[in-house]
């Protein structure tokens, strides 16, 4: 099995390429849901200590919404999608067609369409792994979470705690044209997952 440690310049491009592919598609399935060209940088693929992933969402006290997925299949892992407060709720005023402003607080139904905003982005993804990889994930349903980048970040690593120290962190950020949606999504592959996405890629 490879361990994250182990993973060579080669198959890092790879999986950095995969996740070019899947971050292309996600953006353009934003753009088309908000109606807006939404901007992406290319992937960061790096193995961080699980205790610094809030650093990459502004710092563990900042309020962010978090949409998270787990992920099912020969390569299983988790998906995060986080926001800003105040990007969170400038997508809902553009999902519910409100003016911007509008949403101070989040009902059923916003909650609902910023789930399904998720699972839009995860599809996308997951479809261009498929396409590479030929290896089928399946996505939970999304849990959505409000609160500190710090503690959402606790709860879901106290659910992935077989992972370890460290997390394979393929990241995203994603920028709308006039700055007014920004969000970082998260591919952390469980452990034993590398060796199968790398090897599928065939890239030894």
């Amino acid at each position: 099995m490879i361990d994250e440690f182990d993973l060579t310049p080669n198959q890092l491009d790879a999986l950095r390429e995969i996740g070019n592919v899947g971050a292309g598609n996600s953006a353009t399935a934003l753009s088309q849901v908000i109606n807006k060209k939404i901007d992406m940088n290319v992937p960061k693929v790096s193995l961080i200590p699980i205790d610094e992933v809030p650093d990459l969402v502004g710092g563990p006290d900042a309020l962010i919404v978090g949409v998270f997925l787990r992920v099912y299949g020969k390569a299983p892992g988790n998906i995060l999608f986080l926001m800003p407060k105040q990007s969170a709720f400038y997508l809902v005023d553009d999902l519910m067609g409100r003016p911007h402003g509008t949403t101070q607080t989040l009902d059923d139904m916003d909650i609902s369409a910023l789930k399904e905003v998720g699972n839009i982005l995860t599809g996308s993804y997951l479809n261009a792994f498929f396409h590479f990889t030929n290896i089928s994930m399946i996505p939970s349903i999304p849990s959505l979470a409000i609160d500190m980048a710090g503690a959402i970040l606790n709860v879901v690593l106290a659910m992935l705690g077989q992972m370890g120290d460290f997390a394979v962190v393929i990241e995203t950020k994603f920028l709308a044209e006039d700055d007014s949606v920004n969000g970082h999504f998260f591919l952390v592959p469980d452990p034993g997952s590398l060796s199968t996405l790398v090897k599928a890629v065939g890239v030894e």
